[in-house]
């Protein structure tokens, strides 16, 4: 009779669990979207004039394959580039080891799409979205940018930027829905990536690295920490 009755106290307390977790994922993600509500762009000829477009950055090559999610990107920043809405792009990724370099390949397809390398500037600490998003307020010092990812990515990099007073708008690059496994698997990341950004800014979590002050204009080489 123990045994029956632990046995059923455990999966009570496992579909509590599921209960909680379920709901505060709803709730989490129900307010980030909420709060990119009207900041969100597909059509480029609607968006506003921002001198900066804040690239966030991902991996060129997954698996010995093409990431379109990438390759998306970066047809959307060279598009938000020629139609006049930014001035200059800052591509933000991660470069924590020297064969590693998000920025730099961002920069290079780029430039193979035409835009000048004098617009470009590279942020190499941009370990993840919520420091892209600070540096991009705090060492890049930018009170205005246009993020360009995938719609699910750019709501949280708005929610972020609201948080330390960076007025973001976002031009959203085209989705990948082909592969459908793969779909669902970044979109049941990215849900419980927006948990994760509500409690991070809850307790005031803080970016891998800031350092000084960095001016665009910019077309110095760079600077990684």
């Amino acid at each position: 009779m123990k045994k029956r009755r632990w046995g059923k106290l455990f999966v009570l307390g496992f579909l509590l669990v599921l209960m909680v977790g379920g709901g505060l994922t709803g709730v989490c993600n129900a307010v980030v979207k909420h709060y990119a509500k009207g900041r969100l762009f597909a059509d480029v000829s609607e968006v506003h004039y921002r001198k900066v477009g804040l690239v966030l950055g991902t991996v060129p090559i997954v698996q010995d394959h093409q990431n379109l999610y990438y390759r998306y990107r970066m047809d959307a920043a060279a598009e938000l580039y020629f139609a006049g809405k930014v001035s200059y792009l800052l591509l933000s990724g991660d470069n924590h080891i020297s064969h590693y370099n998000e920025p730099e390949s961002m920069r290079q397809s780029l430039i193979e799409r035409g835009v000048p390398d004098s617009v470009i500037y590279l942020d190499c600490a941009g370990f993840r979205t919520f420091d892209s998003m600070v540096r991009a307020k705090k060492v890049f010092a930018q009170d205005s940018v246009t993020v360009v990812s995938q719609q699910w990515h750019d709501e949280r990099a708005i929610y972020i930027a609201g948080h330390y007073g960076l007025d973001a708008i976002a031009f959203c690059a085209k989705d990948y829905t082909a592969g459908r496994r793969v779909y669902l698997k970044n979109h049941l990341r990215e849900a419980l990536a927006k948990v994760k950004v509500v409690l991070d800014l809850m307790f005031d979590k803080q970016p891998h690295f800031l350092g000084e002050i960095e001016n665009i204009p910019s077309n110095e080489p760079c600077r990684c920490p």
